[in-house]
């Protein structure tokens, strides 16, 4: 079955060129397109759409607001930004809101492929390290943010919900945040890989995250992970 997807962003001539890119691939198709938020929720009442294509900064309603609306549906279709560097910022704000990844805009196409994919089979579809450059870049630039690139008045006393996790999958969790993927989490507590992937699946349903971007995110917010690094 194809991947039914849309495409939402105020651009028409960059909605024509992913159109095309994805018109070529036998397992995709467009089903539809918004040129604003506004557009795409009204799309989705009537379109059943598996992965939404969502730029940032729209008329009438943006792609943050219009992700966080998505995603609080009950049949929500995964939703993948697309950002350029300069709008960065935005796209961390996109993640909170249940995004499940970023692309870049000048993406070349077999990522973007790729990447649709991937987010439809339900994995993250950028790297948790790629996410957290993202976060070191703008931590700083966030609300409530510090001095020396941590979050003021952040820690695990400020997020309950982390008292629900084992010592053990708090670590995995530290881990998870600085990057790593299952495999070397494996290789560094002398794991297997089998068991890092159940830890990481009880960390997502314990603190109710969807996926390990988000578990990056709660890292910063919590005060665990500071930009540069782990917290000390």
């Amino acid at each position: 079955m194809s991947i039914r997807v849309m495409l939402v962003d105020d651009q028409v001539l960059l909605r024509t060129g992913f159109r095309m890119v994805l018109a070529a691939q036998p397992d995709m198709e467009v089903v539809a397109e918004a040129g604003d938020g506004v557009e795409a929720l009204e799309a989705l009442r009537s379109t059943e759409v598996d992965v939404v294509l969502m730029d940032v900064r729209m008329p009438k309603l943006d792609g943050v607001e219009a992700t966080r609306r998505i995603c609080e549906r009950a049949d929500a279709p995964k939703v993948l930004i697309l950002t350029t560097f300069d709008l960065d910022e935005y796209a961390f704000s996109a993640l909170k809101a249940g995004a499940g990844g970023f692309m870049l805009k000048d993406v070349p196409p077999g990522e973007l492929l790729a990447a649709i994919r991937a987010v439809h089979s339900g994995d993250a579809v950028v790297a948790p390290s790629t996410t957290r450059r993202l976060l070191d870049r703008f931590a700083p630039m966030l609300p409530g943010a510090g001095t020396g690139g941590g979050i003021a008045g952040a820690g695990g006393a400020a997020r309950p919900e982390l008292g629900r996790l084992t010592e053990r999958e708090r670590e995995v969790m530290m881990l998870v945040a600085q990057g790593l993927s299952n495999g070397e989490i494996a290789a560094r507590l002398v794991l297997s890989e089998a068991t890092v992937k159940t830890h990481v699946g009880r960390i997502l349903t314990k603190l109710e995250l969807r996926d390990r971007v988000q578990v990056v995110v709660m890292a910063y917010e919590s005060g665990l992970i500071r930009a540069g690094g782990p917290r000390a």
